[in-house]
């Protein structure tokens, strides 16, 4: 692996347009991954409301759906890791089952809906709020997007007022159509960490890209940077929780950096606000720090991409090879 080279944090071509942009000269933004998760059950409405109380910007969560079509927030296919609840949420119902299921972390909470979330974004002192919602492969994509534009559909203002906030963020090819179909006016980002992947099948398909820290101090992570911002596509990184994670985020220009530790990030940022030197780390540090993660190096990161790769042709909702999608032939089918 080469050492990256930082770009400057200059704003994309479409930098001031929408409500996803969220930047203010380039202000850079915090979104609570799974909340305020560093101190509260992740998932849960308690975790939500506090990342906005201690200043985020954006929301990360994830969604499955149950057998009676429920949308939960919840991010593991199974409810076993952080719940007192046991095996695959796909194979369950909402009503009589898991609405009973309670987190293990303290303090106790239970598994929230998307509709509740939405609602909760949807207060007029949240307004502001994005919602980058991570769509899990497990799920069927036709039932999940139909069940959250039901929801979304209820506020007569969601075009104006709840879609433009919402993110989906799509792992794999086969979310792209049914997110058009059902979900026209969200934004979609390919959640990922392979370059190729995203370039491949996600590069016309997506208003931006939503791809792991470590990918991103590569040599190629740098070149996949600049493109997008010729482009004008959006990059978030995940998940960073350090003080010099997040300094090389707003140093190489990413639109958010999605993070556990909200309040921590937040501090971070004013610091550097208040005092730009701060994002100047010193010579030696600048030069040892791309190498000071086994994370950053290459042959890892191979390991990584061919797992990804294989987990995504084997655990999706239609396991087999990924295939291109093209959304303009599909609306022209559609007679759109």
């Amino acid at each position: 692996m080469s050492a990256p080279h930082p770009t400057e944090d200059a704003p994309s071509p479409n930098a001031s347009s929408g409500p996803t942009s969220g930047r203010v000269d380039g202000r850079i933004q915090c979104w609570g991954h799974r909340g305020a998760s560093a101190d509260l059950p992740e998932n849960t409405l308690a975790s939500y409301r506090a990342a906005i109380l201690e200043g985020a910007e954006g929301i990360e969560s994830d969604v499955h759906a149950t057998t009676d079509g429920v949308v939960l927030m919840f991010h593991d296919p199974t409810l076993d890791r952080t719940t007192d609840g046991r095996g695959r949420i796909k194979e369950q119902k909402w009503e009589g089952g898991i609405e009973h299921v309670r987190t293990r972390k303290q303090p106790v909470q239970p598994i929230p809906r998307f509709e509740e979330l939405v609602a909760l974004i949807m207060e007029p002192e949240n307004r502001h709020v994005i919602l980058n919602i991570d769509c899990k492969i497990q799920n069927d994509p036709e039932t999940l997007f139909i069940q959250m534009a039901k929801i979304i559909a209820s506020y007569p203002d969601a075009d104006q007022n709840l879609t433009p906030r919402i993110i989906l963020g799509l792992w794999h090819p086969l979310f792209l159509l049914p997110a058009a179909r059902h979900l026209p006016t969200c934004k979609r980002y390919h959640i990922g960490i392979s370059f190729p992947l995203a370039r491949r099948f996600f590069w016309r398909a997506c208003d931006g890209f939503s791809m792991a820290f470590p990918m991103l101090m590569s040599a190629e992570g740098q070149r996949f940077l600049e493109e997008c911002k010729r482009e004008g596509k959006r990059v978030c990184a995940w998940t960073v929780n350090g003080r010099e994670e997040m300094v090389w985020c707003k140093r190489m220009g990413v639109e958010a950096i999605i993070t556990d530790r909200v309040a921590f990030c937040v501090g971070v940022r004013e610091e550097w606000e208040r005092d730009p030197t701060k994002l100047e780390p010193p010579p030696l540090r600048k030069l040892i720090f791309p190498w000071s993660s086994w994370k950053y190096y290459s042959v890892p990161q191979m390991m990584i991409l061919r797992w990804v790769e294989d987990h995504l042709q084997k655990n999706a909702y239609a396991p087999g090879p990924l295939m291109p999608v093209d959304l303009d032939a599909d609306a022209g089918g559609e007679g759109k």
